[in-house]
């Protein structure tokens, strides 16, 4: 009999080991430097919040937060590593709305974002602008739009590739304005921004925060922003809706996940570093100047907002399978 009762105190002393020390770790947590992995190529949105983030993350945690582009397949490389990687909070993923897109887009992806990985907490959001090479002969959207309509599948459009806020928002594009466009997906915003620059490309659909310094030097004609809203940083160009397509709206968001399975104590310390981030007097001027947005939400939240654009994003797609 007292051997038993040895033998069960000993089995509860031991289940209780990896409980006190999980929430050690968490306490401590980071004790190494953390991997940001950017899916996307360098100078976009996701790799330079990724980097201003990561940079106030290190200050406050005195651990370094070093960020890494892993591009490929439209964002799927980048988020599959994450997903594949030890869930102990030392790899975050800097995502997008590609991510969510990809749910519909890219079914044989050996991922599944809402189950392999847990979100920490969005970033900011931003519109994006209707761009085209100064030597396209339109001057107005309705203009442009009546050219494509003229040479149905000869005009181009540029996107950082398939799935990404760009590609999707050039393909909701070509949907409500009645046009066909070919879609030449890059890289990375960074190729797709300079074909648009340098006249390979006719058109792209770019975020504000990028691509306002190359309409402010003349390098590319705005045609058109697409939020509700006009954008500050544009000023005197309208929005799409305002140009005349009805309902059309496109915005890119960022935000950070991790593998699933990550302690909800290192989620939480995450959660509440980045919102105290983003709320920074220094980043929401910055992030003003720039056209973008801060978004602050607990954990809970994001998931529900992930869930949400993932349906949004599933009807979307859907809606092209029809236009093909």
């Amino acid at each position: 009999m007292a051997g038993s009762r040895f033998a069960l105190a000993l089995v509860a002393a031991l289940l209780t080991v990896p409980i006190a020390g999980s929430h050690a770790d968490a306490e401590d947590y980071p004790t190494r430097p953390v991997k940001i992995i950017v899916p996307f190529g360098p100078g976009g949105p996701a790799d330079v919040t990724a980097r201003q983030i990561g940079s106030i993350l290190q200050e406050g945690f005195g651990q370094p937060f070093v960020v890494e582009n892993r591009t490929g397949a439209g964002g799927v490389i980048g988020t599959l590593e994450v997903a594949k990687a030890s869930p102990d909070g030392y790899t975050l993923l800097m995502m997008s709305n590609t991510q969510t897109a990809n749910e519909s887009l890219v079914p044989q992806r050996k991922y599944e974002l809402m189950r392999d990985l847990a979100p920490i907490a969005p970033l900011n959001s931003s519109d994006l602008v209707i761009v085209v090479h100064p030597a396209v002969a339109a001057k107005t959207l309705q203009e442009f739009i009546a050219l494509a309509k003229a040479q149905p599948g000869k005009l181009n459009y540029a996107s950082s590739g398939q799935g990404t806020p760009y590609h999707m928002a050039g393909e909701l594009f070509k949907a409500m304005a009645g046009i066909d466009l070919l879609h030449v997906p890059y890289r990375n915003s960074g190729e797709a921004r300079s074909s648009v620059i340098g006249g390979q490309v006719q058109m792209m659909i770019d975020a504000v925060t990028t691509m306002a310094p190359n309409v402010a030097e003349n390098q590319v004609r705005a045609l058109a922003t697409t939020g509700k809203t006009p954008s500050a940083v544009l000023p005197g160009v309208p929005t799409a809706i305002e140009a005349g397509v009805g309902g059309y709206e496109a915005t890119i968001w960022l935000g950070l996940m991790a593998p699933a399975g990550t302690p909800r104590p290192v989620i939480d310390k995450l959660n509440g570093a980045v919102n105290a981030a983003i709320k920074r007097p220094d980043i929401v001027k910055l992030w003003t100047a720039q056209g973008a947005v801060p978004m602050a939400m607990s954990p809970e939240e994001f998931d529900r907002f992930l869930r949400g654009d993932i349906a949004k994003w599933a009807e979307v797609v859907k809606r092209f399978d029809k236009t093909q």
